[in-house]
């Protein structure tokens, strides 16, 4: 997934005798463009992921550094390099500091490197990985339209892939994102990209079908939690304006499965959207896993209907809230008492609604298969947007 800094330093080390100083949390992190800089005017420009090259000429002083290192973070760079050597001997201790707190990579050359080689360098693999990975992107995407397919991307994705190894989907979404033009979605993207930290090269990530996707193969459940985790908490550290809501598909075997998570993944993602969450597991959603996968979406509208609008026609006509005291009459197993204090009402009033309930329903609700339709009627009321 990209060129990473740690896919620089393989080269850089030896090479162009690079040394990593900080922001080692930022060791995966993706590298898009490469920019010589010598003031900070331009970076308030990034679109994120950008590596920074500087000899230090337009940064005399320790308080320039620093103001430098902000505006990297601030715009989601992915790196900083230094030529040491003339303008700068030793790199400032805030400044490495700075670098170690906020995840930012931080690193030397000697002056005696030609930084226009070693950028020329970094370029050509930053661009020959980029049509790698839109090729494997591309690839995914037939998997998940095309399944039965397999001939068509099996061999091509052997090279990137373990192919009959574990592949689990995670979608990361936020509101508006299909709505937002080429350009600013990109540029999200980047700045996504920056913060899954530790994943490279047994994953992809691209924007499809109104989320962006994460493929990764091979990798523990685990640490892909804890990936998922760390990203948003970047994120919001980094951008707190975006509420980021990340659905997690199943883990499956073998990549011809991959339309499986994939699916499941949309699901969590669109629930999470709705309930306001941060992380929703499919696997972890009870009965809402049988409904999402429904096909016929105009069943689950008919079962809603046959269990809800004769209260709902009752709640118009007579201005009540009927269908609010069914749901809360459900949701506490009958307690009478719990549905009081939720709706701060009395239990007289309570007995007596659910008793009109009762009438209008035709049912008592007394055991669980009484209840068990109109438990799964707010459930579907739930999927809204999805049916």
């Amino acid at each position: 997934m990209s060129f990473t800094i740690e896919d620089m330093i393989l080269i850089a080390e030896k090479r162009y005798e690079m040394k990593f100083l900080a922001g080692k949390n930022g060791w995966a992190n993706s590298i898009s463009w490469v920019h010589l800089l010598e003031g900070t005017t331009i970076i308030q420009n990034f679109w994120g992921k950008e590596l920074a090259v500087t000899t230090g000429l337009g940064f005399p002083q320790k308080e320039d550094w620093m103001h430098l290192a902000r505006q990297l973070n601030q715009f989601h760079a992915s790196g900083l390099i230094i030529n040491v050597g003339q303008y700068i001997e030793e790199v400032p201790k805030e400044l490495i500091a700075y670098c170690d707190e906020n995840d930012l990579p931080l690193l030397t050359v000697p002056w005696e490197v030609h930084l226009s080689d070693m950028i020329k360098d970094f370029s050509i693999h930053v661009f020959l990985q980029d049509n790698t990975d839109e090729q494997i992107a591309s690839a995914l995407i037939k998997v998940i339209e095309t399944p039965e397919k397999q001939n068509e991307y099996r061999k091509e994705l052997l090279q990137h892939f373990d192919v009959d190894g574990s592949f689990q989907v995670f979608l990361l979404t936020c509101e508006g994102l299909d709505a937002m033009d080429t350009v600013e979605r990109k540029k999200l993207s980047y700045r996504i990209q920056v913060y899954l930290e530790d994943i490279t090269h047994n994953a992809s990530f691209f924007y499809y079908n109104s989320d962006f996707v994460l493929v990764a193969n091979a990798v523990p459940e685990e640490f892909l939690y804890q990936l998922i985790e760390g990203a948003i908490k970047r994120g919001e550290r980094r951008m707190p304006e975006l509420k980021l809501c990340v659905g997690v598909g199943s883990r499956c075997m073998d990549i011809s499965k991959l339309s499986v998570s994939y699916h499941r993944a949309k699901v969590a993602a669109h629930m999470a959207i709705v309930q306001k969450k941060r992380v929703i597991k499919f696997d972890e959603c009870g009965l809402f896993r049988l409904l999402y996968m429904v096909e016929d979406k105009g069943i689950l509208k008919e079962l809603e209907a046959e269990c809800l609008a004769a209260l709902e026609e009752h709640d118009r006509r007579y201005h009540a809230n009927y269908v609010e005291t069914l749901h809360a009459y459900l949701k506490h197993n009958g307690s009478i008492q719990a549905v009081a204090s939720e709706m701060y009402t009395h239990r007289n009033t309570v007995l007596y609604r659910i008793g009109n309930i009762k009438k209008i329903l035709g049912n008592e609700l007394k055991t669980p298969e009484e209840r068990l339709s109109y438990h799964i009627a707010f459930y579907i009321r739930e999927m809204q947007g999805w049916i």
